[in-house]
């Protein structure tokens, strides 16, 4: 590796590595703040009760959607509804 012109390399001393190690680790979490992020974590328990909510809410959204198809499909629609009425008065009083 080329070293530029102009640049004075310092020497690295076990003092100043050790500096740098300690600053390096005044950042890093204990195990404390590991336990208190732990506590507020989600559990394996936790999001299988959620699971089961989900598969009930989508069992529910399923039969509902059934509901809405087969009214769907077996209702008269309004509209046909007033004309088929209409012919059959029409027709009703002619007979008269």
């Amino acid at each position: 590796m080329k070293v530029k012109k102009g640049i004075k390399i310092k020497k690295m001393t076990i003092d100043k590595l050790a500096i740098m190690v300690a600053k390096g680790f005044e950042d890093t979490a204990t195990k404390d703040d590991l336990k208190s992020l732990e506590a507020r974590m989600a559990t394996k328990t936790d999001i299988q009760g959620l699971k089961e909510e989900i598969k009930g809410v989508k069992n529910q959204l399923e039969g509902t959607n059934k509901r809405i198809d087969d009214l769907a499909m077996n209702r008269v629609k309004y509209e046909d509804h007033n004309k088929l009425k209409a012919r059959v008065d029409f027709i009703e009083k002619n007979l008269k």
